[in-house]
């Protein structure tokens, strides 16, 4: 099961399995209450029955009862009255029509509390029982509710490993003869043959893309040196953009990350970096703890929390690159942080 699948899956057995537990618990709270209630009526009723038996001087059945008379005055008498301590149940039951004397009936809380203990264990082991039963189920309903879309996502796998295997070719044959062309004195200034180089650059770029998304749920993550990869990355730019300055700070940095997806999150990031750079600039890279910094000398960016959302450009680009690094930096647990002015921009990628 891979990533996207497995997320779907908790989510939707999370909200199936919660909404019947909080409904198996709360039935079984009020279910408890609704038991404790009618216990203290039942010891009500017998203490009640023990005073009777007391007035008309009939033979006590009941061993744990025990009574006494006392002169009191009671404000606000009423029958229903009956007090819980932490050893007894108490009750008092005026002895005469005036009200000046009461018989203190006193029963023992040992039954009350053995029954109550009996009721809270059925309850929790059959809360526990049904809650084994609904998780299966919920289990079931998962898997099947989650079929036809993890069906669709195969065969959506399956097309854009297909697309990506295809144009491998094309794309590699327009490169070649591109290099073929440029090196021809007519074709050295053509600005049509620039348009189709940059081009296949934006669709070699897409390309690269692709193939590493493709490997976000399964790709594994090792301890990888990230100063390497960051010098592999600016000697590759530093031959396509001779005007800008490339300063790196980096000599001993390991982080937790899959190689080949930083390195394409990294090469879109100086991607930007340069293209949208002033003549003449700079791009910075530099290390502070966990984080590596990316700052830069363009014009900046206008809405820098926004552009992490999909298509969403500020240049004449598709808008993909910083999604599909967002995407990245989720899969390998890198936080990115995006702050910028008038005067740059600054990235910070920060590993765990």
């Amino acid at each position: 099961m891979q990533l996207h699948e497995k997320k779907a899956f908790w989510k939707f057995f999370l909200a199936y399995f919660s909404s019947v537990a909080i409904l198996i618990l709360v039935a079984g709270h009020f279910f408890y209450k609704q038991q404790y209630q009618q216990r203290i009526k039942d010891e009500h009723f017998a203490i009640i029955n023990y005073a009777r038996q007391l007035k008309m001087h009939e033979p006590l059945t009941a061993q744990d009862i025990n009574h006494s008379i006392e002169m009191r005055k009671i404000d606000n008498f009423s029958m229903d009255a009956i007090t819980l301590t932490e050893t007894s149940i108490e009750k008092y039951i005026p002895a005469n029509k005036w009200h000046t004397h009461y018989i203190h009936i006193v029963k023992k809380r040992t039954h009350f509390d053995a029954h109550i203990q009996e009721l809270r264990i059925q309850i929790i082991s059959i809360q526990i029982v049904l809650l084994m039963l609904f998780a299966l189920i919920s289990l079931l309903l998962t898997k099947t509710a989650l079929r036809p879309m993890k069906e669709t996502i195969t065969k959506l796998d399956r097309f854009t490993k297909d697309l990506i295997h295809d144009l491998n070719t094309p794309l590699t044959t327009i490169k070649l003869n591109i290099k073929l062309l440029s090196k021809k004195e007519a074709f050295k200034e053509n600005k049509a043959l620039q348009r189709i180089v940059k081009s296949s650059y934006e669709i070699s770029e897409l390309h690269d893309n692709l193939k590493v998304l493709l490997e976000e749920d399964t790709f594994l993550l090792e301890d990888v040196d990230v100063c390497h990869l960051i010098d592999e990355q600016i000697n590759s730019y530093e031959r396509i953009f001779p005007s800008l300055n490339f300063a790196i700070t980096c000599s001993s940095f390991r982080a937790h990350i899959n190689a080949n997806a930083f390195k394409q999150l990294l090469h879109n990031l100086l991607s930007n970096a340069c293209k949208y750079n002033r003549n003449n600039g700079s791009v910075a890279l530099f290390v502070k703890g966990k984080t590596l910094y990316i700052q830069d000398s363009g014009s900046g960016i206008k809405n820098p929390e926004r552009i992490f959302e999909r298509n969403y450009s500020e240049q004449s680009s598709s808008g993909l690159g910083l999604d599909i690094v967002k995407r990245l930096c989720d899969a390998m647990n890198i936080t990115i942080k995006v702050s910028s002015s008038t005067e740059g921009t600054t990235v910070a990628l920060t590993f765990t």
